[in-house]
């Protein structure tokens, strides 16, 4: 059994790891912490931008991949087999993309609840994959509404 779980590394990542830890152990199943960015490592050496602009990407990109690799040792120490990606790119494609090459039986991604205008400019990470994924979506609501 495989699991993806696309977290965007807010504090509302916890509650869809939460969620991941408690599937993966019920179903031993092997999870991939799927984080996509829009900086990636090879913004540092593109001469694009100020060096300051360029330089900022760059440690933008490594914190990402420190806070995901620690996001993954959790899991690890729960006894699950567990394995970090980062990747630059569009979002709902990079995670239906990597669903498919891993051969993924569940994805997890968080809903924040956003509406509105801002679903309108942005539309919704989840709605994508939930249209288009080949394989069953939880997704956990990750908004603190009364």
């Amino acid at each position: 059994m495989n699991i993806l779980a696309a977290i965007d590394l807010s504090d509302a990542s916890q509650k869809v790891l939460d969620q991941t830890k408690r599937l993966a152990l019920a179903l031993s199943a092997k999870v991939w912490i799927l984080h996509v960015t829009e900086s990636g490592p090879e913004v540092g050496r593109l001469n694009l931008g100020p060096e300051m602009v360029r330089e900022q990407a760059a440690q933008e990109y490594n914190k990402e991949h420190k806070d995901l690799e620690e996001q993954a040792e959790t899991l690890q120490k729960a006894g699950i087999e567990t394995t970090p990606l980062l990747i630059q790119g569009a979002t709902v494609e990079i995670i239906l993309k990597k669903s498919k090459e891993l051969k993924i039986d569940f994805i997890i991604v968080g809903s924040h609840g956003h509406g509105g205008v801002y679903h309108l400019i942005y539309g919704s990470v989840c709605e994508g994959v939930l249209q288009s994924s080949q394989c069953p979506v939880l997704i956990v609501p990750v908004h603190d509404r009364a």
